[in-house]
Formats: structure tokens, C-alpha cells, sequence
């Protein structure tokens, strides 16, 4: 083994440590003496909620564990977006449980945190998953209440969304486990079943104070909206609870009731094993990413045995599309492919730049696997569409048009992984997050721009320095490097996937070597929902 690659090895092995470090952290919550603070008062935290409550030793995935990371630093930081939202089985049913985590700001809605619940809510109308959530919050965190409270995206639309799920008959479950104030209140009693637990649990519309101030009588919390209140003299919830745990044990009884949606079909067989070794991955893939590598082999790892039966393998080769299967689900396979290759006329194309005649083989395959109900898995690894006279001449807007448009329209379920660079349209025609992926995941190696950071300092340097000689001030040539430099460290910044993340552009970061799981999850989740049939007319090819 070269030094080169060795050096890869241990640097991609040491952002997963990095990435698990940090979510070790964001694990904690709001901090230790918060959380002993929540068992003084007979409660679990969140995650030990989530934990009791999913089936032990079965799979999960968390979604959005880096919601809010690094944001909101004047207010005392928002970890996980101070809301745990994770897909796993609860008495072997597919759920997507989501639980606020009281150790943050009292459980308290940031923006971020209205954003990740519209997003948990989304996964469960896609894919007709039942959500069960697990309530304990102040309400909306007032010092930002203009961020969360009167947009089409804000807190309001999560309540529009129970009912959408109610209308459709995706089952909703709704613990009161603490808080649950003001316009909150709505989110547990607008699902189809509410329980509430003694002495920790409360939902009212306004609390003590504010009826104190509103219409000057004295009330105390448990008055108000206590267990006792809603359960025996408002009947606003459905079941009264002791503690967290026989409330937990209430809610798998009553999953365990459910009846089965119809399923939409996809193709599944026994596992089996990729080629070689997960941990071939950090040799396989190149942090440089300009330099070249075999996708194929890198594929290899990911599907089952290895196995690839490539599409139009020999036409538009910077972008490889393949059916094989990932833990038995059958799938189709769009990846970059980064490796230099010659077209038919033998003309030089570089790696990870989608051509013409590589949007139209992906449009094709597209259409293909809609028409067969064939999952997507989109593999990113781009740095866009080719430039240039003879690409413009060849009409390549019209065919990455052509590609977006297959991909928009596209009714199968679409999964997106970024390995690496995912830049201007190339993440459109790939299935950004704008294209509505089941599931949108990131490699730490992730880098999500309009461009490079080299390319976007450049630009973004000249435009200061011309701006500074309209004003007579043009730096030297060492100032203009610090500008350059400068700006090309504040792209960079943006460009990580923990950029990404914060804001959730990606569900979530990823160990590389959990890449098969994430997909079997989410088509798993996905097959709970029958696919509409896709109408090849609506586009010319």
C-alpha cells in the first residue's frame, strides 16, 4: 500500500471519528444537569423515551441529528434542533417517532426545530409511515417567534400536516409526557389518540400566568390541563397515565393494533453480502476530489455480491447507471462516474462532469425504472454540466433540461447519497434536495455548492478587487491573495456537510460504511406506499 493511500485511509477514517465525536455531543442534549433534573421529576429524557420505545436489537435510522449545529450561539446553541426524530419498529411496525427533548431550552420550538418537524411529518405523508410523538415543550421560543410563527413553512403548517395525515389514514399517536403550550397544545389532540401522564403531563391553551394576566383568575397548572383535568372532566385525551413507562407500554399496545397498508411493490430477495469489506470504502474513495477513481469498484462494495448489470455501459460514461440490489430490494443505480474517459469520437471527458450524452443516457434509465417501479438510488459525486462552446452548441441545456425534467417528474421512490463534490445543477440533475428524496444523506467527504470553493474565491475575489478599483483603492498583490484566501475559507465553510446538515439540505451525515442501510430503511419505509404510474408523456426524450 502507497503512502498516498495510507494517508487516505486515515484521514476518511479520521472525519468518521471526528463525526461520531460530535454526535456524541449532540447526544447529550441540553447537558447532564438537565437531564438529572428530568429523572428528579420522574421523567425520561427523550432519547431513553425513543430507546424504551422502539423494538430492542431491531434497525434504526435518526433523522436531522445535526439540525441546528453550530447555530444559534447567542442563545445557548439548539443541539439536534432540541428534537429527536427516528425511524425504527415499534412491536415490528414500521414508525417514525418523534420526541422533544426538554433538556434544550425546556423543549422549546427554535426555527430549525418547527423546520425538522415538518420534515418528519413529510417522510410519514410519503411514505404512509404512522408517527408517534412524544411531547414536552414550552411552546415557541419567543426571542425568535418571528422565524417560526406566520409563514407558509412555520409552526402553523405542522398542524395543517395532522390533519393531512389524519385525512389520508396514517395512524398519528401523541404522548403529553410535559409541557404542551399555547398552539402546541393542537398537535397532540388534532392526532388520533392522546395520552397523558400524570403529574408531569399538561396541555392548555394558555398557562397559569397568562390567565392570570388575561383574565385575572388564579389557576394552577394541573387545574388548568393536568392528567386528571383532560382525562376526566374535558375528555380532551384519550388515556391517563402514570409514569413514562406504562405510557410507552400503552403506545405498543396500541401499535401492535394496527392494520396493514397496501404495499407498493418493490422487489425484494434474500440479502446478501457486497464485494469485499465495507471498510474498502476509505481506499476506494479519494478525498481529493479532483482526482479520479474507479466507481465501479466503489459500487461493488455498496450492492449486493457485487453484482451490476449496467445500462448503455459503453455511451455517456461520466455518469454510470445500473441495476443490481442493496440488502435484496431491487434498485437502479445513478452514479458520477470520476474516472477520465474518451466518448465514440475519442475525445477526452472528464470525471464527474455530466455530458450530453450522459444526461440522455440518465433520462432513459430514469424512465425505465419508473415504468419497471424500480427504486432510485442517486449517487453525487459532480461538479455540473460541461461548459464550453462545443457542449453549448451541442445543445447541452436541453438535455441536463431533459434529465431534471425525468428526474422531477420521476414517481418511484429516489434516494440520494453524496460522496463527494455535488455542485451547481449537477445536484439538480441528481436529485438534490430540491427533487424531493425519500432520504438525502451525506458522506463526511460531502461538499454541496453552486461551485468549488478554488472556482466561487475567484470569481467572488475579482468582483471585490474590480470594486475596489471603481473606488480607487485596488489592493496589492499580497492583499488581493489575503482576499482571495479569505473568501475562499468562508466558501469552504459553507460547502461541509455539516453546513449542510445544520440546516437540514441532508437528513443526516453518515458513516459510509452504514450506506446499505439507509437505503434498505428508507425503500422499506417507502414500500408502505403504492406508487402512482408515471406518465411518460409529460416530457420529450
Amino acid at each position: 500500500m502507497n503512502l498516498e493511500l495510507e494517508q487516505n485511509i486515515d484521514t476518511y477514517k479520521l472525519m468518521v471519528s471526528n463525526l461520531n465525536r460530535r454526535l456524541e455531543q449532540i447526544y447529550e442534549g441540553g447537558g447532564k444537569k438537565r437531564v438529572e433534573k428530568l429523572h428528579k421529576e420522574g421523567k425520561m429524557t427523550a432519547r431513553e423515551r425513543i430507546a424504551y420505545l422502539l423494538d430492542e436489537g431491531s434497525p434504526q435510522i435518526e433523522m436531522g441529528a445535526f439540525a441546528g449545529f453550530e447555530l444559534y450561539a447567542e442563545h445557548g446553541g439548539c443541539p439536534a434542533g432540541g428534537v429527536v426524530v427516528v425511524i425504527g419498529y415499534v412491536r415490528g411496525r414500521h414508525c417514525i417517532v418523534v420526541a422533544n427533548d426538554a433538556t434544550v431550552k425546556a423543549g422549546a420550538w427554535f426555527p430549525i426545530t418547527g423546520k425538522k418537524n415538518l420534515r418528519a411529518q413529510e417522510i410519514a405523508l410519503e411514505n404512509r409511515l404512522p408517527i408517534i410523538y412524544l411531547v414536552d415543550s414550552a411552546g415557541v421560543y419567543l426571542p425568535l417567534q418571528d422565524e417560526i410563527f406566520a409563514d407558509k413553512e412555520h409552526f402553523g403548517r405542522i398542524f395543517r400536516n395532522n390533519a393531512q395525515l389524519s385525512s389520508q389514514g396514517i395512524p398519528q399517536i401523541a404522548a403529553i409526557m410535559g409541557s404542551c403550550v399555547a398552539g402546541g397544545a393542537y398537535l397532540p389532540i388534532m392526532s388520533d389518540e392522546a395520552l397523558i401522564v400524570e403529574g408531569t403531563g399538561s396541555v392548555f391553551l394558555a398557562g397559569p400566568y397568562l390567565v392570570k394576566a388575561a383574565i385575572g383568575e388564579d389557576a394552577d397548572k394541573e387545574t388548568l390541563g393536568g392528567a386528571a383535568t383532560h382525562s376526566e372532566i374535558s375528555g380532551v385525551t384519550d388515556y391517563k397515565m402514570p409514569n413514562d413507562q406504562v405510557c410507552l407500554d400503552t403506545i405498543k399496545d396500541l401499535v401492535d393494533k394496527f392494520g396493514h397498508f397496501d404495499k407498493a411493490g418493490f422487489d425484494r430477495v434474500e440479502s446478501k453480502a457486497p464485494l469485499g469489506s465495507s471498510e474498502d470504502i476509505f481506499s476506494l474513495f479519494p478525498l481529493n476530489g479532483a482526482k479520479p477513481y474507479d466507481s465501479t469498484e466503489l459500487l461493488r462494495r455498496i450492492v449486493d455480491e457485487g453484482k451490476l448489470t449496467f445500462y448503455k455501459e459503453h455511451y455517456g460514461k461520466t455518469i454510470l447507471c445500473a441495476y443490481a440490489r442493496i440488502d435484496g430490494w431491487a434498485v437502479g443505480i445513478v452514479a458520477n462516474n470520476r474516472q477520465v474517459v474518451k466518448n465514440a469520437k475519442g475525445e477526452i471527458q472528464f470525471g464527474g462532469v455530466i455530458y450530453s450524452d450522459s444526461a440522455d443516457k440518465a433520462t432513459r434509465f430514469i424512465l425505465n425504472c419508473n415504468q419497471k417501479k424500480i427504486p432510485l438510488v442517486f449517487l453525487h459525486d459532480v461538479t455540473g454540466f460541461m461548459v464550453g462552446t462545443r457542449s453549448e452548441h451541442g445543445g447541452i441545456i436541453k438535455d441536463g433540461a431533459k434529465m431534471v425534467n425525468a428526474v422531477s417528474n420521476s414517481t418511484v421512490p429516489k434516494f440520494t447519497v453524496i460522496l463527494g463534490n455535488s455542485y451547481g445543477a449537477g445536484n439538480y440533475a441528481m436529485c438534490g434536495k430540491a427533487y424531493d428524496p425519500r432520504l438525502i444523506v451525506a458522506w463526511p467527504s460531502a461538499k454541496i455548492a453552486v461551485m468549488g470553493g478554488e472556482q466561487a474565491a475567484k470569481v467572488l475575489t475579482q468582483i471585490q478587487v474590480q470594486s475596489l478599483k471603481d473606488k480607487g483603492a485596488a489592493p496589492d498583490p499580497a492583499g488581493e491573495r489575503a482576499l482571495f484566501e479569505k473568501t475562499k475559507a468562508n466558501y469552504e465553510t459553507q460547502t461541509t456537510p455539516y453546513y449542510a446538515a445544520a440546516r437540514l439540505w441532508v437528513d443526516a451525515i453518515i458513516d459510509p460504511r452504514d450506506t446499505r442501510r439507509w437505503i434498505s430503511m428508507g425503500i422499506e419505509a417507502a414500500n408502505h406506499a403504492p406508487v402512482a404510474k408515471f406518465n411518460v408523456g409529460v416530457m420529450q426524450v
